[in-house]
């Protein structure tokens, strides 16, 4: 595969196409994220950003042998959570399962046997699970993985603490060293720790996210846009991370690609 094409479905011809769709495994990978807010300090592209840059590096140290190759960014994403913040663009919900059916359609048409939807978006994790449930109604023989950037990742939990952890949810000291690392000039001034106040949740397990979430607004639990406390941020911290989920991705879609998994009925 020559350095230049980069796993790039967009650089084939439609006969080199079908010849990778036919391959054993043959799967396509396409990065999502959305074009938001992210408080006055993280740039609107921040999600989108880390979907295309992750999805690259990990691509990049996989086995050139193995069949895999890449979407163009979806940068436009669902985000009416963050509609209160100036720049946000948000696309109905109905359009982006249309979207990813319309897509996965044509991937599966082209012979492709998986679709892995690498979104970096935590605002659009339902909606994406919701619509790899109707593209599999939809196509029997192709498997959709909706997966999530920053969900199950290797360590991660040792190099962000808590409350941190369970409360930095946008905007916080993860994103924010993220951005450091990766793009330093596109990072402002650092604000003070900002989200939900005097409304903690009650008991029980009830929280903003997690296993009994609640749907929230931004600009109800922050003037700045930013929930969590990006004050410890930094690019050594944005380096660990992007290693660790990097590393956890290239693991991860490399034990795919040699696996027969999941079961579709494309197999016998």
């Amino acid at each position: 595969m020559p350095p230049s094409i980069e796993r790039r479905l967009a650089s084939l011809s439609w006969t080199a196409v079908r010849e990778q769709a036919a391959r054993p495994r043959s799967t396509v990978l396409w990065p999502l994220g959305a074009i938001e807010q992210h408080g006055p300090l993280l740039p609107l592209g921040t999600d989108a950003l880390f979907a295309e840059r992750v999805a690259a590096a990990v691509l990049e140290r996989l086995d050139p042998a193995l069949p895999i190759w890449r979407l163009p960014l979806q940068s436009l994403g669902f985000s009416p959570e963050h509609l209160g913040f100036p720049g946000t663009l948000s696309l109905p919900a109905d359009l982006v399962i249309a979207l990813v059916r319309s897509v996965g359609r044509g991937i599966a048409a082209a012979g492709f046997q998986r679709l892995v939807l690498f979104n970096a978006h935590g605002g659009q994790i339902g909606l994406l699970e919701a619509a790899a449930r109707e593209l599999r109604v939809l196509e029997p023989a192709l498997a959709v993985l909706p997966c999530f950037l920053w969900r199950g990742a290797d360590g991660l939990d040792e190099l962000i603490p808590e409350p941190e952890r369970s409360t930095g949810l946008h905007a916080g000291l993860a994103e924010t060293s993220l951005m450091l690392f990766l793009e330093p000039a596109t990072v402002g001034a650092i604000p003070a720790a900002d989200g939900p106040g005097a409304d903690d949740p009650p008991p029980s397990g009830w929280s903003l996210e997690g296993a009994c979430p609640c749907s929230w607004r931004t600009e109800e639990l922050s003037a700045s846009g930013v929930i969590g406390d990006p004050g410890g941020a930094s690019e050594e911290l944005g380096r660990k991370l992007f290693e660790r989920l990097v590393g956890s991705w290239e693991r991860r879609l490399d034990a795919l690609l040699r696996s027969d998994w999941p079961p579709t009925s494309g197999r016998a």
